[in-house]
């Protein structure tokens, strides 16, 4: 099976290992990767400040940028969720309808593509460890992603799951929300890793990045010892 890569505009920037870790996982179970290296971004960011004018400029490079026959993959459900759903807003019934569809069918998150197309549970990966799971909103109310990485973690030789409580409560971070809201986001953060402290986990995993990048910012900043990972950098150790 071929597949092709989206890689977000913040994981290029911030994180590139995580795209390659994603490679490797996907390689690791027989798929073969392309990469288009004009793509940049979904358009997320101006589309949740308001700017759906820009948010479909950028949505419609993104569009051209991939054949809309073969899967998408992408390391972020926040972005998966944009296309399947954002997109609907900027796209119905323009001249990019039908290939805005075709994109939308096929693109997935790294775990749901896993375990919901390939019908993969266990990609051959070792962490030792304990660890703990965040849902991020996207992951769970634009993508239905729950069970699908708790599957493939739950595989991972070494490693301890425990549930995080509270898991289907916001982060803080959102986007710009973490920016327009500091106070709120930092206190919303706060209480997600204190519920990953409390559940004796040195580890925190989850689909998205951006997460991530919000509750290890408030982790370190306080001298926490409890690291944050993404979900394919977990699935790609061996």
């Amino acid at each position: 099976m071929k597949v092709q890569l989206f890689i977000p505009c913040f994981i290029d920037q911030l994180k590139p290992s995580i795209a390659f870790d994603m490679i490797k996982i996907l390689e690791r179970v027989g798929v073969e990767v392309s990469y288009n290296p004009n793509q940049t971004c979904c358009g997320q960011p101006a589309y949740n400040a308001g700017y759906w004018d820009e948010a479909k400029t950028v949505g419609e490079k993104f569009i051209k940028e991939f054949d809309g026959e073969s899967y998408i993959v992408s390391p972020s459900a926040s972005c998966a969720g944009m296309v399947r759903n954002g997109y609907n807003h900027l796209f119905h019934n323009t001249a990019l309808h039908n290939e805005c569809k075709n994109v939308q069918k096929n693109i997935y998150e790294l775990s749901e593509f896993l375990i919901d197309v390939l019908k993969i549970e266990d990609v051959g990966a070792t962490f030792n460890g304990k660890a703990t799971y965040h849902d991020s909103c996207s992951a769970l109310r634009e993508c239905n992603i729950l069970s699908q990485p708790r599957k493939l973690l739950s595989n991972v030789r070494g490693l301890e799951l425990v549930e995080l409580k509270d898991n289907t409560v916001c982060c803080g971070f959102g986007g710009t929300f973490a920016v327009k809201y500091e106070s709120i986001s930092v206190a919303m953060g706060e209480q997600k890793i204190n519920n990953a402290m409390e559940t004796g986990a040195e580890l925190l995993i989850s689909t998205d990045y951006s997460c991530l990048l919000h509750l290890e910012s408030y982790a370190k900043k306080q001298g926490l010892p409890i690291q944050c990972m993404h979900l394919a950098e977990v699935l790609a150790m061996q």
